[in-house]
């Protein structure tokens, strides 16, 4: 079941670096917010910790092969923390708490902002960056990244949906999709 899950983890990798590509090319990363999407959903399909690797992975890997999010100012630094957390918190309130799929949804969303405003008002000074209040990034949330939000909102379910309902599409075996991630049904 691991194994299963790390290779779900690489997927969700390989999309969360994949999708901002198409969407940074115009230059709407930060409206849509595409490689939110891939680390909220490796928390649902693969649990708390694999959840929390796509997201710490995720970032900074698209920084070094696409140049976005930038390194300087340390914004993928940051993201590291932020797309962690949606990663963990989507796995362990799904996963472990039970709680329902929007409810884990914003409960990510909401820990992940917060913990990206408090790292920008104690990491930006240190790179000679004015220092941002911490509610800023909720307030980007409704403001600039409100598409990428109502994305999310209505994409991330919708797919937890769908996955509820049939996998033989990408399981020729009998196997099913629990809140407890992959497994054999």
């Amino acid at each position: 079941m691991i194994t299963r899950k790390l290779a779900f983890g690489g997927l969700f990798i390989a999309l969360a670096t994949v999708l901002p590509v198409m969407f940074h090319v115009v230059g709407l990363g930060k409206v849509f917010l595409p490689m939110h999407i891939p680390v909220l959903l490796a928390g649902f399909f693969c649990g708390p910790v694999v959840g929390m690797l796509v997201g710490m992975v995720s970032p900074l890997l698209s920084a070094f092969l696409t140049g976005m999010p930038p390194l300087t100012p340390p914004v993928a630094q940051m993201m590291v923390f932020e797309l962690a957390l949606y990663g963990l918190l989507t796995g362990l309130l799904y996963e472990k708490l039970h709680l329902g799929g929007y409810v884990s949804l914003i409960g990510a969303m909401v820990g992940g902002r917060v913990a990206y405003g408090i790292l920008g008002y104690l990491v930006l000074p240190l790179f000679g960056f004015e220092k941002v209040p911490l509610w800023a990034p909720l307030l980007g949330a409704i403001g600039q990244s409100l598409p990428g939000v109502i994305i999310q909102l209505v994409g991330v379910p919708l797919v937890l949906s769908l996955s509820k309902r049939d996998w033989r599409v990408l399981f020729p075996e009998k196997r099913s999709l629990t809140p407890g991630g992959l497994h054999h049904g």
